[in-house]
């Protein structure tokens, strides 16, 4: 696949539907817009992540630009659009992943946490969740290597050695004598 990708967002969302199986999910869709339910307003999602049968379905968000791993407070905002949404869940996409606290908010709310390394591609990624590692590596071979040999021999007529050009076994200084 020769696609020119613009952001994490795409990448971890086209990684997610090729492994859509490990979630439990159908598909993985993008970007959109989705109606909370309690407080009325719609929730802008990175990823959107549907169950098979399309009835139930997990939000999905990336944070790429994270520079620490990602705390109680953001999982607990997650969290927060999931009930608000009646999502069954939650998908977190980062490159470092998830501090204690977030952990623990996680798992109460069925959070999964999936580290992609932040310069992935939909080739080449490196990707772990759920005590899995998958790893995308594209092949290339650019590389053209050119060798020469010479053949050399010893003369049955001299004893010297020549540098062969058919298939002699006397050098040219022999054959052209006799």
């Amino acid at each position: 696949m020769d696609v020119k990708w613009k952001t994490y967002e795409e990448v971890a969302a086209y990684l997610l539907n090729q492994f859509a199986e490990e979630f439990g999910l159908e598909r993985v869709e993008g970007k959109q817009a989705v109606a909370g339910k309690r407080s009325g307003t719609d929730w802008i999602i990175d990823a959107k992540g549907v169950r098979r049968g399309g009835e139930a379905f997990v939000i999905i968000e990336c944070r790429r630009y994270a520079k620490k791993r990602q705390d109680q407070e953001k999982i607990g905002g997650l969290a927060y659009r999931i009930i608000d949404t009646g999502a069954q869940g939650g998908i977190v996409v980062s490159h470092i992943g998830l501090q204690a606290g977030a952990i623990k908010v996680a798992d109460a709310e069925n959070v999964i946490s999936v580290q992609l390394d932040k310069a992935s591609t939909p080739a080449e990624f490196s990707m772990r969740f759920l005590n899995k590692v998958f790893v995308g590596m594209q092949e290339r071979a650019h590389a053209t290597s050119y060798m020469t040999a010479e053949v050399v021999r010893t003369c049955s007529a001299c004893g010297k050695q020549f540098t062969v050009i058919e298939n002699e076994t006397i050098c040219h200084s022999c054959s052209q004598g006799s």
